[in-house]
C-alpha cells in the first residue's frame, strides 16, 4: 500500500477564493486517498506562500522527510508549482528517489503509463522553452561578436586577466609566454618548454604542472597576438599583444611542419589589420 505526503498550500490571494482553503483541500485529498486505497502518512501545509518559489517550510520539510512516504498528492498542480522549471526538477528528483506525484484534478498519477506520458510532455515543453532562449541567446552573442563589441564571456588565457571586459597583460606571466614562443620558434621542443616551467615552479593558470597540450594549446592560441577567436569566428582585438604577428605566424608554421602526417597541414595564419573572418575548426581548435 502507498504512503501518501499529502501537500497543500494557499498564497495570499487563494485565502478569499472559495475551495482554495487548506481545510477544503485536506478533505479533498484525504477522501482520494481512501478511494484509492492509500494511506496518509503525512499533512503537509504552507499557508500564504507563493508556488513561484521552492523556498516553502513545508514544501522544504516534505523533500527532506521523503524517506516517510511513496507518493506526492495535491490538488491541483498549481499548489505545487507555478514554475515549470522548479516542477521539472521536483519531477527528476522523485524519478531518482523512486517516488510518485499526483494531481487529482488533473488525474495526474505519475505511476501509471499514461501520468508518465504526461509529465514527458510537459518535460518536453519546458525544454523547448530552455532551447529557445539558449538559441536566442546565441545568436545575440553571435551578433555581438561579428560587430567586434565586447568579449563575450572570454576567459583570460594564461598570461592575461579580465578587467572591466578588457584583457590586460599579467607581466610575468606574459614573459613566459614570450619566452615560450621564442624558445619554440629557436628549436626547443614542446616537452623541454613544459619541463623548464615545471622546473621553476611556473604552474598553469588552473595551478597544475604544464604539459605538451597545455603549451600546445598555448602556441596556438592568437589571442597573445591580438586576436580572439568565437564559435568559428577569428576576431582581431584592441588588447595588448604578447608576442608580435611575425613570431606568432612563424610559430604556427614550424608547429604545421613538425605534424607527422601524410594529409595536408593547414595552419593559422595572421595579417596585420585583419578583419573578422570565419576561420577552419580544425585551426580554431589548435589541431592544426
Amino acid at each position: 500500500m502507498f504512503r501518501v505526503a499529502i501537500y497543500t498550500r494557499v498564497s495570499t490571494e487563494d485565502q478569499a477564493r472559495e475551495g482554495f482553503s487548506l481545510d477544503a483541500q485536506k478533505e479533498r485529498l484525504a477522501a482520494y486517498c481512501e478511494a484509492q486505497g492509500w494511506d496518509v502518512a503525512s499533512y503537509y501545509e504552507d499557508d500564504g506562500h507563493s508556488g513561484r518559489s521552492t523556498k516553502r517550510p513545508a514544501y522544504q520539510r516534505m523533500m527532506e522527510e521523503k524517506d516517510e512516504w511513496d507518493i506526492i498528492l495535491v490538488m491541483k498542480m498549481d499548489r505545487i508549482h507555478r514554475n515549470s522549471k522548479n516542477f521539472m526538477i521536483m519531477m527528476e528528483n522523485l524519478e531518482k528517489w523512486g517516488k510518485k506525484f499526483t494531481s487529482m484534478n488533473e488525474s495526474l498519477d505519475t505511476s501509471n503509463a499514461v501520468g508518465r506520458f504526461v509529465v514527458d510532455i510537459i518535460q518536453r515543453i519546458a525544454q523547448l522553452e530552455s532551447e529557445q532562449i539558449g538559441e536566442r541567446t546565441y545568436m545575440g552573442m553571435r551578433q555581438k561578436a561579428e560587430s567586434l563589441n565586447g568579449m563575450l564571456g572570454f576567459n583570460a588565457p594564461y598570461g592575461y586577466r579580465m578587467e572591466h571586459e578588457d584583457l590586460k597583460p599579467v607581466e610575468e606571466e606574459a614573459a613566459e609566454v614570450h619566452q615560450a614562443f621564442i624558445e619554440y620558434n629557436a628549436g626547443k621542443t614542446m616537452r623541454q618548454i613544459a619541463a623548464d616551467l615545471n622546473e621553476r615552479g611556473k604552474l598553469t593558470r588552473r595551478e597544475k604542472e604544464w604539459t605538451v597540450w597545455s603549451i600546445s594549446n598555448m602556441l596556438h592560441n592568437p589571442v597573445y597576438a591580438g586576436y580572439l577567436r568565437w564559435d568559428g569566428l577569428l576576431l582581431p582585438s584592441p588588447h595588448q599583444r604578447v608576442v608580435d604577428i611575425e613570431l606568432f605566424n612563424s610559430v604556427q608554421e614550424k608547429m604545421s611542419n613538425n605534424i607527422r602526417s601524410t594529409k595536408a597541414r593547414p595552419y593559422l595564419m595572421l595579417r596585420e589589420h585583419q578583419e573578422a573572418v570565419k576561420v577552419d575548426s580544425m585551426l580554431i581548435n589548435g589541431t592544426g
